[in-house]
């Protein structure tokens, strides 16, 4: 089984900001990272506050057979992929290989900010920058 352990540090929420190509203007929104009950699997929500930027849930842990780890991801257009993900060095990265919408993601990690940038590939290796998006943690307020 892998270890989820590095993962530790994206619990939490965040406030995010996303640019895309195609659109001329910054989406605000959030997500969330928690671990279900048990530890072994983290569970990614997103909001965004524009139609064309779906909402989604991420299950991410080991595959049912195998080494690594999986991200399944579903979103409010009905969408449903699996993605490889691994977080080494404080590196997150997430992929999936496929001849006719590869995509690929990088993002080094930080305590309280950082950006992370989604390329895709319609045709296997003609990578083109996708999705920018900055995360800014959410401090917790004392009660």
């Amino acid at each position: 089984m892998s270890d989820l352990s590095d993962f530790d540090a994206l619990i939490g929420t965040w406030t995010t900001t996303a640019t895309h190509p195609q659109m001329d203007a910054t989406v605000a929104g959030r997500t969330t990272f928690e671990w279900l009950d048990g530890g072994k699997f983290l569970i990614q929500r997103s909001h965004n506050e524009h139609e064309l930027f779906p909402d989604a849930i991420a299950v991410i842990g080991p595959p049912e057979d195998g080494d690594g780890l999986l991200m399944e991801y579903f979103d409010s257009r009905g969408v449903r992929r699996t993605y490889v993900i691994a977080l080494e060095d404080g590196v997150l990265r997430v992929w999936r290989d496929h001849p006719t919408f590869a995509q690929r993601y990088s993002a080094t990690l930080a305590d309280d900010e950082f950006r992370g940038l989604w390329q895709a590939a319609e045709t296997p290796g003609d990578w083109r920058d996708d999705l920018a998006v900055t995360y800014r943690r959410v401090l917790e307020t004392p009660s």
